[in-house]
């Protein structure tokens, strides 16, 4: 599995409809695109999420994200994110 940090940003009508139910949905429509939430948490700044997942491949991290993006009306964007150890080792290798 590999790691992919995602990052929402609400939109107000994504604000309107916060609740702890679209988060428990969420969680299971990442599952279905065979992910898994390793962390997620509410930011200030930029934006207003981040989630640390798992997925099998970068395909089904771009689905899930897509998929959330139309289900919540969050933007979410993607990117995949290795260790900082993995970082060093690669680039050792360069």
């Amino acid at each position: 599995m590999a790691t992919f940090l995602m990052f929402g940003k609400y939109s107000p009508q994504a604000l309107e409809a916060m609740s702890a139910a679209r988060t428990k949905s969420a969680v299971e429509m990442i599952g279905k695109f065979g992910g898994q939430v390793e962390s997620m948490y509410a930011t200030l700044g930029p934006n207003d999420l981040v989630f640390v997942l798992s997925f099998p491949g970068t395909d089904e991290a771009m689905k899930a994200s897509v998929a959330l993006s139309k289900a919540t009306g969050i933007a979410f964007s993607t990117a995949p994110a290795v260790t900082v150890a993995e970082f060093d080792k690669l680039m050792a290798q360069t």
